[in-house]
């Protein structure tokens, strides 16, 4: 017991959660429990997760912003590889924080694991030459029940650390890493609108 530490409702977003599983290190290595059930209900989560998920992505790659309508997934995401800066976004209805994001570097070296309730919007942008990502999820995927907002929805303002203007669209044509490397989105992805338009709809 106690092979965690839990920060809640960071940025003032209720049940957003940042745990950080304790390191076991000597000269051959190290060890760590990257869940544990029993740790996390003495924290106060008892989330039944029912499926983990792994992407390996190259730098620049941006993916989301991702939710699931009539089936939402509360997430346990981390990264055991490089680094990305993962985003989440309030779209629980009647939320006194509605619309208001978390952005926060998940990496190997920080071993920071973001804990993300249901009814929030997902996604990540790879900052390292590669990043492999990986997340549970308390309800399966379901392929027909997807929804997206675009990642720079200017309403939300998301702060991304890239260089370029908003163009209207989810189209990343034009911004770039500092380094200048681009950024790198599925087609699906660009085609997602503003969650004013989402809501409208």
């Amino acid at each position: 017991m106690g092979q965690i530490t839990v920060e809640k409702n960071i940025y003032g977003i209720e049940g957003l959660c940042i745990v950080t599983p304790a390191l076991h290190g000597d000269s051959r290595g190290y060890f760590m429990e990257t869940y544990n059930e029993n740790d996390m209900r003495e924290a106060g989560i008892d989330i039944r997760f029912v499926q983990d998920n792994q992407s390996c992505s190259g730098k620049g790659v941006l993916r989301g912003l991702h939710f699931q309508i009539r089936y939402p997934q509360t997430k346990l995401v981390r990264v055991i590889r490089g680094s990305v800066l993962d985003v989440a976004v309030d779209l629980r209805k009647g939320s006194p924080t509605f619309g208001k994001y978390c952005g926060q570097i998940l990496s190997e070296e920080n071993r920071k694991q973001l804990l993300i309730p249901k009814n929030f919007a997902h996604g990540f942008l790879v900052l390292s030459d590669t990043a492999e990502f990986c997340y549970k999820c308390d309800d399966f995927y379901h392929p027909n029940d997807e929804g997206g907002i675009a990642w720079n929805d200017p309403d939300i303002g998301i702060d991304w650390g890239v260089n370029g203007e908003y163009p209207g669209s989810a189209d990343p044509a034009g911004y770039t890493l500092g380094d200048g490397s681009p950024l790198i989105m599925s087609d699906k992805d660009k085609l997602l609108g503003t969650l004013a338009g989402y809501l409208r709809n």
